[in-house]
């Protein structure tokens, strides 16, 4: 395990085994960026000739390494690229680069920009994000990265409450995201709706042992108790698997709590599209399909560590999409949570109808604000691409999570939900809505119109990450292969910004 400290030292005369120092570019070509002002010293003159023999050019999330023969106090200089600017969201990217380029290392100092709270908070998160790996289902790991046994931050100020504050909170929140990201990983035999429940069960029992642990609450509804409660959506998606479907409510209750924040998060374990099937290389990466229940319940377990003062109710339904004689079909009709009935015309759109009864459960708990978060439709990804979720719903909460997002460096962008799209959800001729009508065109605003159908009216914020939660390429800056966490931070900054 990696132990983390600030400190206020030169990286020219700190004693480790590699110093990460960042490079920029200029227009009178490449130099170090601030926070290696004393390893640009040490080298003196030679220092540009160096950098253009080494051909650096500071392009962002390059790397190169130096031996550095003494001339600095560590053995290895790692000069990671940030591109022509400065700012928190180039150093998290050199961040995460580094930490994959840094090998055979026991001890780092990160001499990346750290002036500010948010450039520390940046480079902690880059790094551990950046160095992130799923092998727990690999035989021989003795021989994999294990990254080193201390990585110490060096910045000016240190010394401050607001960085030191920073540096610790970047640790919660990226623990969060780390749990996410192996949740979503994790295959989805390992990960059926009851060993998701029994996952979170357990994150709940090590967050809440021994005296002052967060008021964190948890209930885990099987499926005797969804069908007593009347949750047709749950029910309906997961009566093809032989794995039943559940749902887990977990809320945090602070003492002088100034807000209540609903949180909503689609946990499709596994998506084969059920009787609607999709075809083969659609299901490869449908493990993911869990990845907003992932999210929203991570969010909270941070929102609990930092000790907001923000209520959070949270809501996340857990079934698995699959194909039997037992499973939905093609024109039935679901009987919701609270009542309303759905006509069923695709089931390879099974998110919205899980995610209906939780609102309507999330409703309930009269919370000021509701945001629900799921990889819901392919729609989004084609509009956006695969590093932007879109954001939909009540416009003032659309822009406090469109803030949260950049302030978080999680990329989002508003959708609209045009009014015709209401009249098309409901154009049922045998039911309340219609779940779907094969119209080629908006189907992720078609979707969020469904949706908005079960809010009752509370100010809402849809996030569809469909393309941002999971990553199929190779790793870039702090995002690697796999799962991402994405909208962790941004779930954590709107919080705070409740406050």
């Amino acid at each position: 395990m990696t132990t983390y400290t600030l400190r206020s030292a030169s990286p020219a005369k700190t004693r480790v085994d590699t110093v990460v120092v960042g490079v920029v570019t200029t227009g009178k070509g490449v130099e170090l960026a601030p926070g290696a002002e004393d390893v640009a010293a040490a080298y003196g003159r030679d220092l540009r000739p160096l950098l253009a023999h080494l051909g650096v050019r500071g392009k962002a999330g390059e790397t190169v390494r130096v031996p550095t023969h003494k001339a600095i106090g560590a053995g290895m200089l790692l000069l990671v690229g940030l591109g022509d600017q400065v700012t928190p969201v180039s150093v998290r990217r050199a961040a995460g680069a580094a930490a994959r380029a840094v090998t055979n290392a026991a001890s780092v100092a990160l001499a990346l920009p750290a002036d500010s709270p948010a450039l520390v908070r940046a480079a902690v998160e880059g790094w551990i994000l950046g160095g992130y790996t799923f092998t727990a289902f690999k035989r021989d790991t003795g021989s994999d990265p294990t990254g080193p046994g201390t990585v110490g931050v060096l910045s000016p100020v240190a010394r401050q409450a607001d960085a030191v504050r920073a540096f610790e909170e970047a640790q919660v929140v990226t623990a969060a995201v780390v749990g996410t990201r192996d949740w979503v990983n994790t295959p989805p035999g390992e990960l059926t709706p009851e060993r998701f429940a029994d996952a979170v069960t357990a994150l709940h029992r090590e967050a809440t042992k021994g005296r002052g642990g967060p008021p964190l609450t948890l209930t885990v509804l099987d499926e005797t108790e969804l069908a007593e409660l009347g949750c047709g959506g749950i029910l309906g998606v997961g009566a093809g698997s032989s794995s039943p479907p559940r749902l887990v409510e977990l809320s945090y209750r602070p003492e002088g709590a100034v807000a209540h924040l609903a949180l909503v998060g689609k946990g499709i374990t596994f998506d084969s599209g059920g009787l609607t099937i999709k075809p083969a290389t659609g299901m490869t990466t449908m493990k993911c399909d869990m990845a907003g229940a992932a999210a929203v319940l991570q969010a909270t377990f941070a929102i609990a560590r930092l000790g907001l003062p923000v209520q959070v109710s949270t809501f996340a339904p857990m079934a698995e999409n699959m194909p039997s004689g037992s499973a939905i079909r093609p024109g039935d009709v679901l009987t919701m949570y609270g009542g309303r009935t759905v006509e069923v015309q695709n089931t390879d759109a099974e998110g919205r109808l899980v995610l209906a009864d939780a609102l309507v459960r999330a409703t309930e708990v009269q919370p000021d604000v509701v945001v629900d978060v799921a990889t819901l439709t392919g729609h989004m990804v084609i509009a956006l691409g695969d590093r932007v979720g879109g954001v939909m719903g009540t416009p003032e909460v659309v822009d406090a999570v469109l803030a949260a997002g950049e302030a978080a460096a999680e990329s989002h962008w508003p959708m609209p939900i045009p009014e015709d799209m209401t009249e098309r959800v409901r154009g049922s001729k045998i039911a309340d809505l219609l779940q779907h009508d094969w119209v080629r065109w908006g189907g992720g605003l078609y979707a969020a119109a469904f949706l908005r159908e079960f809010t009752a009216e509370v100010p809402w914020a849809h996030l569809d990450i469909a393309g941002p939660a999971f990553s199929s390429g190779g790793a870039v800056g702090e995002v690697t292969p796999g799962g991402t966490g994405f909208a962790v931070a941004t779930l954590v900054e709107y919080a705070r910004s409740l406050t």
